[in-house]
């Protein structure tokens, strides 16, 4: 956090209008590019009243590779265009089969959150791509629908990223969890949202998350992704190669700060004499070193020493990186899970939350979690049909 721009309070919601709570859909396809994640939320953009069913799309090889070609943003045109729409009608047939799973929530369903999936990154510039065509969803869907989350925040000065926090601090408060604690979620990229005891706010992307490990993974040993740490957890880590890793200028930055999911592509190099268990024991570690240079730099700029850090996304099966946070930080770990939240749906869930704040105007991010300049609202709001 900047040093002169204080952490939300928790009366940042306090005193707005409220809409009746509404059931909405969030979707999320991760910088893993593994698939889609679908989750109902019924809730009123402030407060989470319940949860509803969630679902697991993988996506097919083809649109996979098709997206891994994007990373970059160097991609024709053409290319990105043909993705989108592919994406998009996925995106519509996974709302279709999650609402089919729940026929009772179906008819009640208002909006649907569509992140879209990230294809290049560069706060810097002030410049990220999600591809995802929401227009057209709302069209397939039949639903109104919210996409574009994240240049909202980028025209007021912000990182783009992350955009969770918020609703963080509503799970955490739907879970009875008390603060002050930490939420990492490890997709992709790894990011931190602290919830201090006055329900302040203060996040950024702390370093890289899975990213490296599934794209060792699949050049290496032609698997997807390392399962449950196990490839990792037989090797030895080169201390000489992770010190190299964590010389990067990034982790000294003060947050908030984001990342491109190959921000730190160059490390596949720096580990390719090693044995595919070390390396994958280095690249694990290297996201643990990310989350504890997180951590402390957060407590440097005043956020309160939380109480645990509760693992969000794929990466939390990881017991590599688990074990390794839980020994660098000095502070206990455990997946949401044990707090009662879904640590595969989460950030799905987020984005039916989000919705529902971006349609009603609220803020999606602040100061403390982007460093806009100001509390953003953002998002497109697409009609599915014309008001009558």
């Amino acid at each position: 956090m900047r040093p002169d721009a204080p952490l939300i309070a928790a009366s940042a919601d306090q005193g707005i209008a409220r809409r009746r709570p509404v059931w909405a859909v969030g979707l999320m396809s991760g910088t893993s590019l593994d698939g889609i994640d679908a989750a109902l939320v019924e809730t009123d953009g402030v407060d989470i009243i319940r949860f509803g069913p969630t679902l697991f799309q993988p996506y097919p090889e083809a649109l996979r590779a098709d997206l891994a070609a994007l990373l970059g943003g160097n991609a024709p045109v053409i290319a990105a265009a043909r993705a989108e729409a592919a994406l998009t009608e996925a995106q519509a047939a996974t709302v279709t089969a999650l609402l089919a799973a729940a026929p009772e929530i179906a008819p009640h369903v208002r909006l649907i959150g569509f992140h879209g999936q990230t294809v290049l990154h560069l706060p810097d510039e002030g410049i990220t791509v999600q591809l995802g065509d929401g227009a057209r969803l709302a069209a397939r869907a039949g639903i109104d629908t919210v996409s574009d989350f994240r240049r909202g925040d980028m025209a007021r000065g912000g990182e783009g990223a992350p955009l969770v926090p918020v609703v963080h601090r509503a799970m955490i408060a739907w879970a009875g969890i008390p603060a002050p604690v930490a939420v990492l979620n490890i997709g992709g990229v790894a990011n931190l949202t602290f919830i201090g005891s006055d329900g302040g706010l203060l996040a950024f992307d702390c370093g890289p998350g899975g990213a490296l490990l599934d794209d060792l993974m699949r050049r290496r040993a032609g698997l997807a992704f390392d399962a449950d740490g196990g490839t990792a957890a037989s090797g030895r880590v080169d201390d000489a190669v992770l010190a190299q890793l964590m010389a990067d200028p990034f982790f000294d930055r003060l947050p908030p700060k984001s990342l491109d999911r190959d921000r730190f592509a160059s490390a596949l190099d720096l580990v390719a004499r090693l044995s595919l268990a070390d390396a994958a024991a280095t690249l694990a570690a290297f996201t643990a070193a990310g989350v504890a240079r997180g951590l402390s730099l957060a407590m440097a700029v005043g956020a309160e020493r939380p109480s645990r850090v509760l693992l969000a996304g794929g990466g939390r099966r990881n017991r590599a990186i688990a074990a390794a946070i839980a020994a660098r930080s000095n502070l206990p770990v455990a997946p949401v899970d044990d707090a009662g939240l879904d640590g595969d749906a989460l950030e799905a869930q987020a984005f039916a939350v989000l919705a529902v704040r971006a349609a009603d105007g609220l803020p999606l991010s602040y100061p403390s979690t982007t460093a806009a300049a100001m509390p953003a609202p953002g998002g497109a709001l697409h009609r599915a049909a014309l008001a009558r």
